[in-house]
């Protein structure tokens, strides 16, 4: 995926979250796009959001090259927004 790409659909509005598919088999779920930095040759994901300040945890370096596709996710629940997510392949 190309970097233009996925900042493309970072700046839609209004935001639509997404599934991050890596070719590893991991997936990252974004929920806000603040939690995503794209760079030039990769894009660093911010996992485990404080729930309170917004504040991350960690972040996970992900090559470009490496991302296998994205897809939208369903919008959040009346119940509360998920954290950005990462699940194992």
């Amino acid at each position: 995926m190309r970097a233009e790409e996925l900042t493309e659909l970072l700046r839609t509005r209004p935001f639509v979250p997404l599934r991050i598919h890596m070719t590893d088999g991991r997936t990252y779920d974004i929920y806000h796009p603040d939690h995503v930095l794209v760079l030039r040759q990769r894009v660093d994901v911010g996992l485990q959001p404080d729930p309170a300040t917004n504040v991350l945890e960690r972040v996970e370096p992900c090559s470009l090259l490496h991302i296998a596709r994205v897809e939208e996710l369903p919008p959040p629940t009346a119940a509360g927004t998920p954290s950005t997510t990462a699940s194992p392949g």
